[in-house]
């Protein structure tokens, strides 16, 4: 099941994205040695986790996290937006039905196998979220060992500017548009993997 929150939590009030920050921390922090903030020692949080956040989040049936994604409206803040434009040869793709997806993490305690699995069924999730809230495109930011497996998940995407040296990485910005063909397009690529979606927010259903 792929768990979806809207809006942050301070540290302590969800196990479900403490779990996600922790793993977030070990990987950005103490494996690819980001500069970025780290509360309490152990979440890594930034300062786009705040209440316009939306969490996709796959965690295990005791709650322990196996990956997750971040969306963020690009019509207000964002990591391409407000840190990165130059990354786009154009304009900064900015609508309220474009988000960014950011934040991408695996945990390191799964297996290689394990790792595809989770990173397909979050891909299909954000597919099938936007497809229910009207999101027409994904924008997002990755290196150039993600920027390969973004390119192969088999859905219409292509680089807003040429890669560019990011600290020790070459690093692109992409665009990811939606359209009710892309479930069909993962499918054709052998990337399509459904879930439940659970919505953590009252008042919202859980889709099968």
């Amino acid at each position: 099941m792929i768990q979806i929150f809207r809006g942050a939590r301070a540290p302590g009030s969800s196990a479900v994205l403490d779990a996600m920050h922790r793993d977030r921390k070990h990987v950005f922090v103490d494996l690819l040695k980001w500069d970025v903030p780290v509360v309490d020692g152990c979440f890594e949080m930034d300062q786009f986790d705040d209440e316009r956040a939306i969490y996709l989040i796959a965690a295990d049936e005791n709650g322990a996290h196996r990956g997750s994604i971040r969306l963020l409206s690009t019509d207000g803040p964002h990591i391409l937006g407000t840190i990165f434009p130059e990354l786009c040869d154009a304009a900064v793709p900015q609508s309220p039905d474009i988000f960014e997806i950011s934040r991408g993490c695996l945990s390191m305690r799964l297996r290689a196998p394990e790792r595809l699995v989770v990173r397909n069924a979050l891909t299909t999730a954000a597919v099938e979220y936007a497809l229910l809230h009207g999101i027409t495109a994904f924008t997002c930011i990755a290196d150039s060992g993600w920027l390969s497996q973004v390119l192969a998940l088999g859905w219409d995407c292509w680089p807003l500017g040429l890669p560019q040296k990011v600290g020790r990485n070459l690093t692109g910005a992409l665009r990811i548009d939606i359209t009710p063909e892309t479930p069909h397009l993962l499918r054709d690529a052998g990337t399509y993997r459904s879930a439940p979606l659970s919505f953590a927010d009252a008042g919202e259903r859980v889709l099968a």
